[in-house]
This record gives C-alpha cells, sequence and structure tokens, in this order.
C-alpha cells in the first residue's frame, strides 16, 4: 500500500498531512463503540474460514453484490432457517469474480489494507486468484499468532467496547476480566444496549420485558418496576466495566411525561403486546420518553449516552423474508434533532454530568443542527461519521461541515463501530489519515499553526475518545485537553 494514501494530492500539503500522521500512527487505539462479539475474545477461538471472516457477515459487501444480482445464499448467508447453501470456498470464488464491483469503495480500502497489512496477503483479489488467497488465508488463521487475543495485542487496542443485550449475562467479560483483560492497560468492556426492552414495536419485547424482571428481582409490571430494572442493570454493567449506553432508535424523538402519563402509557403497552401489539405511536412515545429517563439515569450513574436514530430497518421486504433482521436491507432516512431532542435537552442540555453523543445518517444535519447543538448544549457531543458515511469522503465532509461550529474538541475522536474484528486498526488508520489531511490543509492556508494542528491530530486519534467516553473515570477529561 502506497504510504501516502488518503493524503492530500498537493505536494505541499502532503508533506504537511505526513508529518502530523507520523505524530500519531503508533497512538494506541481507543474502539468505545463497536460490535465484536466478546465470546470471541473470552474463549480465544481461531478465526473462521476466510468467507466467514470477510464476506459473509459484511453488509457492506454483501448488499453491493445483491444490488448486481447476486443472491446471499451464493456468499454463504444462512437462510432465515440457518441453512447454508454455499461452501466456504465456493462463497469466496463467488466474491472474487465480482471484486471489480468494489472499485472506489471504502470496503475495497478496508479489505486490502486488512489482507495486507494484518495478514501478509498482498496478491491482488479477482476471479484467477481466489483459490491462491483462500488458501493463504486459511493458513493464517490457523497460526496461533492471529488468534482473536494475540491479534488484539498486535493491533495495539487499549480499550474494545462491545455493545450488548440488557438480557446478557455477562459471563464473556467476566471471564475476559478474571484472565486479566479488565485493567488499565488492556480493556474489553460491555456497553448497555437496551433496545430490546425500550422498544415496544419488536415482537418480543413483552418476553423480554419479563425477564429482565426476572434477572433484576423487580416486578416489571408496573412502571416503576420496570425503570428500577433498567436501573440495576445499568448498575451490572457498569461493574463490568461499561462506561456507556447505546440506543438504536427509528427517530431522535425524546419526551418528557408526567410520571403518571409515564405509567400509563405503559400499562397500556403491556397490555397491547399481550394481544394485537402496540399502536406505533405509543410505540414512537415510549421510545421517546425512554430516550429521556436514559439521559436521567445517565445523570445519576455517568454512564455516557449514545444516540443512533435515522435508519429505516429492514427496507427491503425480501432481504429480511429470506434472513432476517440486519441481512443489508437498511436504508438512511431524513432525521430532526432540533425539535426532537428539545424535551431531553429542556431537562438536561445544560448539565454537565451527562454526556449525550450523537450519531446520524442524515449528513444534511451536521451544519443544520448538529453541530450548532453541539456548540451550545455542555451535554451534547458529536459521534464521527457511522455506517454509510464511515468512508474517506464521509469522513472529510463530515470535518467540513462541524468544524467551523462545533470546532473539534465538541466531538469525540473516531470509533469503529465495526463487527469486523480485523478491521479495527485499518478503520482507525483511515480515520488518522483523513483527519491530517484535513489539518494539513488548515495549516498550509494559515489557518492554524503546525504545531497547534499536531496537538489535535493527537487529541482526536487518542485522548478524545478517552475523555468523551470517560475511560479515566467519571470525571476524565472535564476540561479540554
Amino acid at each position: 500500500m502506497d504510504q501516502d494514501r488518503l493524503f492530500p494530492a498537493d505536494p505541499t500539503t502532503r508533506a504537511i498531512a505526513r508529518e502530523l500522521y507520523a505524530e500519531v500512527r503508533g497512538l494506541p487505539l481507543i474502539s468505545p463503540h463497536g460490535h465484536v462479539d466478546p465470546a470471541m475474545l473470552a474463549d480465544d477461538v481461531a478465526l473462521p474460514d476466510p468467507a466467514a471472516l470477510f464476506v459473509t457477515p459484511d453488509h457492506y459487501l454483501t448488499r453491493m453484490l445483491y444490488s448486481q444480482g447476486i443472491s446471499p445464499l451464493r456468499l454463504g448467508v444462512p437462510d432465515r432457517d440457518g441453512r447454508v447453501h454455499a461452501g466456504p470456498r465456493e462463497a469466496w470464488r463467488t466474491f472474487c469474480e465480482h471484486w471489480y464491483l468494489f472499485r472506489g469503495t471504502p470496503s475495497r480500502l478496508w479489505l486490502e489494507e486488512s489482507l495486507a497489512g494484518i495478514f501478509g496477503v498482498t496478491r491482488p483479489l479477482g476471479p484467477a486468484t481466489a483459490d491462491e488467497v483462500y488458501d493463504e488465508l486459511a493458513a493464517r488463521v490457523a497460526d496461533p499468532e492471529f488468534r482473536p487475543r494475540a491479534l488484539l495485542r498486535r493491533f495495539g487496542i487499549e480499550v474494545l467496547a462491545t455493545t450488548d443485550s440488557p438480557l446478557d449475562s455477562l459471563e464473556h467479560h467476566a471471564k475476559l476480566a478474571a484472565e486479566g483483560w479488565g485493567g488499565p492497560e488492556k480493556r474489553v468492556i460491555p456497553t448497555f444496549r437496551p433496545d430490546a426492552v425500550t422498544d415496544p414495536s419488536r415482537p418480543d419485547w413483552l418476553a423480554s420485558v419479563i425477564r429482565l424482571g426476572e434477572i433484576t428481582d423487580n416486578d416489571t409490571g408496573s412502571y416503576s418496576g420496570y425503570l428500577a430494572a433498567l436501573a440495576r442493570r445499568r448498575e451490572d454493567f457498569k461493574r463490568a466495566g461499561a462506561t456507556a449506553t447505546d440506543h438504536g432508535t427509528p427517530t431522535a424523538q425524546t419526551a418528557d411525561l408526567e410520571p403518571a402519563g409515564a405509567a400509563r402509557l405503559y400499562d397500556r403497552l403491556l397490555r397491547d403486546a399481550a394481544e394485537d401489539g402496540p399502536d406505533p405511536a405509543d410505540a414512537e412515545l415510549f421510545r421517546a420518553q425512554l430516550l429521556t429517563e436514559s439521559a436521567r439515569m445517565s445523570v445519576d450513574d455517568g454512564l455516557v449516552m449514545q444516540l443512533h436514530p435515522g435508519a429505516q430497518r429492514n427496507h427491503d421486504r425480501y432481504l429480511y423474508a429470506e434472513f432476517g433482521p440486519d441481512s443489508g436491507g437498511d436504508i438512511p432516512v431524513a432525521t430532526d434533532y432540533v425539535h426532537a431532542l428539545r424535551p431531553l435537552l429542556d431537562r438536561f442540555g445544560d448539565d454537565p454530568r451527562l454526556r449525550l453523543v450523537l450519531f446520524t445518517l442524515d449528513e444534511s444535519a451536521y451544519s443544520r443542527e448538529l453541530a450548532p447543538l453541539a456548540g451550545v448544549y455542555p451535554a451534547v457531543y458529536l459521534g464521527p461519521p457511522w455506517w454509510f458515511y464511515d468512508s474517506p469522503e464521509g469522513m472529510r465532509r463530515y470535518r467540513e461541515l462541524t468544524t467551523e461550529t462545533a470546532g473539534f474538541y465538541n466531538t469525540v475522536g473516531f470509533n469503529d463501530d465495526t463487527r469486523a474484528f480485523p478491521s479495527i486498526p485499518v478503520r482507525h488508520d483511515v480515520a488518522r489519515r483523513v483527519d491530517c489531511g484535513f489539518l494539513a490543509r488548515l495549516v498550509a492556508e494559515e489557518r492554524l499553526p503546525a504545531d497547534e494542528a499536531a496537538e489535535v491530530a493527537r487529541d482526536l486519534a487518542y485522548r478524545l475518545p478517552k475523555r468523551a467516553y470517560r475511560l479515566d473515570g467519571p470525571d476524565a477529561g472535564s476540561d479540554a485537553p
């Protein structure tokens, strides 16, 4: 890979970017939000075959191929009944035959850098090389040096946060902590993702609420008992090392109902869930109320609150019917933040004890809504480009659209938000290169001194994520670096 990749083409600016990148390339990785399976790390099992490692679980890849008429079944994706219709080598060959579809995409960049930088595989992908690359990768993943914990050390990951159900036993995190992976130098920590019990539109919501009560020994048949159960689970996660919660809602709508009104809404939802299902308006109002309740709890317990709204889930009905949820058929939608967040911000937006990290799939909201919100409310921070916009172009647009209003220090640096464990160092490297390129332009235009740009580069890569996610304690980073 070219050592100047992703740097500006102008020679003067490129030279500055190169110097800035030298300041950050060796810094430890802070991964405060992601979806790596903690069981993989707890059990330290060997990585799977190349197709299962790189292709089958990657929605960026499978959705692109599906858009060209290639069924996920040919890529080893299990159908809704769990049956697999293509073997790993066959799936890998199908993928390599259509590698040309990824020209110019971030998927190609991530995969090529992962193959070369992590596994030492530099042979170009394509139909003619599919079997050779497959065999080379299969040999690598069988080597103990490529076990998950060995890679965790090699990647230089200081903190890795997983995303976990409120019903999770946290046994894998307990095992990791007992074996030395819970200390200050190498931490694998959970993140509290309560959607299973806060979204009444889910088919299993009622069963999950009942189970929440059983786990916490609270009566979730009442709203007060339900809130107590949530608070108890948050405390369980915090004891296991969690510093954050994560909320994946369709919208950013919040509400601030009177306690009696919230209790009546909850009772109605319990009744409707046991019969024909909830009214959609009730479900939306409850999700909105629970975001404000979660902010209140964050003020009390110090957990950082992340909000990931704006995805129309399972928009492709065929993919959902044949392969279930999270199969690549999700689409971004326009998202309102200014009006939607007002009830929550009226109560807690000026409280420094709350740290609310906002993400978006609606780039038009960055300069119009999100940067101005972060630029005034002490509680609000901006998360990095996410999902569809986790790309060099998306990262550049993000800095251009937010910096003039929110600056750098109302953002949280970078987090990778990935399920693909081997891609973590690559994604961080891409973000560091893009940020260095953006800062180099400011230096070249005499808008920022070189020494300050170097400090900002280090802050974006390392200090800001630690500060934002309180990874050095509940009061960490209360002041700007």
